[in-house]
């Protein structure tokens, strides 16, 4: 409970029982999880949008990032000493066929990219899929 107390104050956020639950749920299922599925685990403890406001706004404050996968958009927690004024997450993502987890590899970051002339990248997204130590 400190460390998501601690989590919130560092990211100058209130302590709400809403954002530690959800700090809570990321930290326990250790991956990426769908608006939906956050809901499906806090249960009717909370409405659709406090959940989406709560997400909204880890975002912004760089607690968590997006991840899109074959299926939607997803969040996971950002590793990294994230904040509001640096938040990058150049690392790929791995989707198992098996479990429908999505996790990201931290230690694997994407591959340069030469884009032609004109185009300017300000998101990089790689999703692989297979299947995960668990489920092989």
């Amino acid at each position: 409970m400190d460390q998501l107390k601690e989590t919130l104050k560092g990211h100058h956020l209130r302590t709400t029982t809403c954002r530690e639950d959800v700090l809570s749920t990321f930290i326990t299922k250790k991956n990426a999880l769908s608006h939906g599925d956050l809901e499906g685990a806090l249960g009717e403890n909370y409405d659709r949008v406090t959940i989406y406001r709560t997400l909204k706004t880890f975002l912004e404050k760089g607690i968590i990032h997006k991840v899109l996968d074959d299926e939607g958009l997803r969040y996971a927690l950002c590793s990294h000493n994230c904040s509001e004024e640096q938040h990058q997450h150049d690392h790929i993502h791995f989707k198992c066929n098996a479990c429908g987890e999505t996790n990201c590899l931290e230690n694997l970051s994407i591959p340069a990219v030469q884009l032609p002339a004109g185009y300017k990248p300000q998101n990089f997204n790689l999703l692989i899929q297979g299947t995960c130590p668990k489920c092989n």
